[in-house]
Parts: structure tokens; C-alpha cells; sequence
């Protein structure tokens, strides 16, 4: 994940000076949940601290379970985070990476 975020940073250092990745081993989900297991999202801090960082949370073994292999691992990282990152930005992910292709599914 810490190149895909260099890289990204490289393009976007200004704007994402004061994002925050993180890794979680798996989100938290009410019981009744009934949809895809995410495998990231975006927190922003409450109004009350504006001064705390929005963080990019990336759910380890959810993205872990869905790659077959390391290459589609890191494939799938990468367009988790231009995802993320273009939803934050206001962007289209191809803007914000224009390598990026889209979900496979």
C-alpha cells in the first residue's frame, strides 16, 4: 500500500497533505448487514475536530480474500485508493489516475 500511496502523493501531495492511510484487519459491520464486505472507505473527522486528519482506511483481509495473486493484489489496492481518493477529491478516479480501469466485476 506505501507505494501506491507515494505515488498518488506524488501527484497529489497538496491535496492529500492532511489524508491519513491506514490499515484495518477487517471492518466493522452491523449484524444485519446484508451487502459486499467493503474493502475500504473514507472517515472524516467530526465537525467538532477539524484539525484531525480524513482518513483512508483499507480493510487488509477482506482485499486479501477478493485478489488471487500478488499482482491482483496490488491492482486492487491501487484502484481501491484512486477510488477513495477521487470520491474525497471530487474527482472521477480516471482524473485522479489515469492509468486507473475500473472493477473487474
Amino acid at each position: 500500500m506505501d507505494d501506491e500511496v507515494r505515488r498518488l502523493g506524488a501527484r497529489w501531495g497538496r491535496e492529500l497533505a492532511r489524508v491519513e492511510f491506514t490499515v484495518e484487519e477487517v471492518p466493522t459491520v452491523e449484524p444485519w448487514f446484508d451487502g459486499p464486505v467493503p474493502l475500504g472507505k473514507t472517515v472524516a473527522p467530526p465537525p467538532s475536530a477539524r484539525d484531525r486528519a480524513v482518513r483512508i482506511v483499507v480493510f487488509r483481509r477482506p482485499v486479501e480474500a477478493r485478489a488471487n495473486g500478488e499482482a491482483e493484489l496490488t491492482h486492487l489496492i491501487r484502484d481501491l485508493l484512486v477510488e477513495e481518493v477521487a470520491d474525497l477529491l471530487g474527482l472521477s478516479p480516471e482524473s485522479v489516475d489515469p492509468s486507473y480501469d475500473g472493477p473487474d466485476d
